[in-house]
C-alpha cells in the first residue's frame, strides 16, 4: 500500500490553534483537522505546506518549524505526516474552500473529533503548553 505523505500545519497564534472540518465526502470526513495537504512530486514539506496553506486559508507562512513525523495506517490508506508549526504568517486564516473553521484553545482541543492519526499532535500541543516549551 502506498504511503500518502501529508504536510500538515499546525498554526499558532497565542494560546490558540487555526482548525478546521473535513468535507463530509473526504476520507475521515467530518472530523476536524489541522490544515494541509498531500505533498506533489518534487515538492518539498516545507514547500508543500506554503503551498497549501495559501491555498486553503489564504495565509503566506513566514517561518515553519518541524514538530513531529506522524506515520499511521488507516487500514485503507497509510499516511505519513510531517507536521510544522507555523507561528510566523502575514493574512488573515480564513477557509478558502468552504469548509468550517475556527481558533480553539490549545486545552480545548480534546472536545473536537480528529482523525486518529493527529491526536498524537494534540497530545504533544498540550504537553509542550503545560512545559512552555
Amino acid at each position: 500500500m502506498k504511503v500518502v505523505d501529508v504536510a500538515v500545519g499546525v498554526i499558532k497564534q497565542g494560546n490558540r490553534i487555526y482548525i478546521s472540518k473535513r468535507a463530509d465526502d473526504l476520507h475521515q470526513g467530518g472530523k476536524w483537522e489541522f490544515p494541509g495537504g498531500k505533498r506533489e512530486p518534487n515538492e518539498s514539506i516545507d514547500q508543500a505546506l506554503s503551498r497549501e496553506l495559501q491555498e486553503e486559508i489564504g495565509i503566506q507562512v513566514k517561518s515553519q518549524t518541524e514538530l513531529t513525523l506522524i506515520e499511521h495506517d488507516y487500514g485503507d490508506k497509510k499516511v505519513r505526516l510531517h507536521v510544522r508549526l507555523v507561528d510566523e504568517f502575514s493574512g488573515e486564516a480564513q477557509q478558502q474552500e468552504g469548509q468550517q473553521a475556527k481558533w480553539v484553545a490549545i486545552a480545548d482541543l480534546n472536545q473536537y473529533q480528529f482523525p486518529a492519526a493527529n491526536v498524537a499532535i494534540i497530545e504533544l500541543l498540550q504537553r509542550l503548553v503545560v512545559t512552555k516549551i
